[in-house]
């Protein structure tokens, strides 16, 4: 070729092998795969976990620090007002209502949390297990859900409360009995998708056990939504706690916990408004932590 030749031909920019790709006319384009962005937090979601720090701090920390006794009666400071020696005051038995409040804490905290927990792991594994080998399994274990599910969570609580009443060992046994179809439901339906993707596939080619698959596949996609549902649980368990307090078939006097604090102080609202105030103010704070703590995708 001339050099005038070279000249008057336009010139083909450079294309890289790695991102070319030849097409036929009418044939389908690849579509390049977009990965899925990471959870966003906001500042609101961000305070949910804040907040319950902050809490479990107190519960665990509180009965430590305020030097009280939960059940001691000193009927000469009957419905004292809060003051420097008593912070929240005292009931009409003159017991450190503060020192009531830790203590209370620290038992419906930890045991919404142990309830939450023992729930979670055998409907976790439940889950995968019908997802996993389908077929008589799956139609045995969803059965058995339903039937817990057909019942109301607290009046299965109640139901099985009555064996062992003011027990808190059954209280304990009602809440983990009511609450693992959640978490059965919620991993069956992600894990049947998983279980049929790509990389479970080719780890079970390559000769990778169950246990690898579930360690390495399974529970790495279901921790972000466990988490959330755990917080949910662990907040609808001790709503479910205080709510038996309220009604006298939960904890017992003279234990201290949520709902026996709250129908303990209703008698004097008028003259103590402060002692329903402050039981009532930890649930609120509860059920606020828990309800920020889930965080959003942003929109594509």
């Amino acid at each position: 070729m001339s050099a005038q030749e070279m000249a008057l031909t336009p010139a083909t920019p450079a294309t890289n092998p790695a991102t070319t790709s030849t097409t036929t006319p009418g044939a389908a384009q690849a579509v390049p795969y977009l990965a899925q962005p990471a959870p966003r937090w906001s500042w609101q979601q961000r305070t949910g976990p804040v907040l319950m720090g902050l809490l479990a701090l107190w519960a665990l920390l509180g009965p430590w620090l305020v030097d009280a006794s939960p059940i001691e009666q000193n009927l000469r400071n009957q419905l004292a007002r809060p003051g420097a020696t008593h912070r929240l005051g005292t009931d009409v038995l003159g017991r450190s209502w503060l020192a009531r409040l830790a203590h209370a804490t620290q038992l419906s905290l930890g045991m919404a949390v142990l309830a939450a927990l023992s729930a979670a792991v055998p409907g976790t594994l439940l889950g995968v297990l019908a997802a996993w080998r389908g077929g008589r399994v799956a139609r045995t274990l969803v059965m058995l859900a339903d039937a817990v599910l057909a019942i109301p969570g607290l009046l299965l609580v109640l139901l099985i409360a009555a064996l062992a009443p003011g027990q808190l060992w059954a209280l304990y046994v009602g809440m983990a009995t009511a609450m693992w179809v959640e978490y059965f439901r919620v991993c069956r339906a992600m894990a049947r998708p998983l279980l049929v993707g790509d990389a479970v596939q080719a780890s079970r080619l390559l000769g990778f056990g169950r246990a690898y698959v579930l360690r390495r596949h399974l529970l790495p996609a279901l921790a972000p939504t466990l988490g959330t549902l755990l917080a949910f649980t662990t907040a609808q368990a001790v709503l479910a706690l205080a709510a038996l307090g309220f009604v006298g078939v939960g904890a017992q006097a003279p234990t201290a916990e949520l709902g026996l604090m709250i129908t303990e102080a209703m008698p004097y609202y008028e003259e103590a408004p402060w002692l329903i105030a402050a039981p009532t103010a930890v649930l609120l704070w509860l059920v606020a932590a828990m309800m920020l703590i889930q965080p959003e995708r942003e929109a594509a």
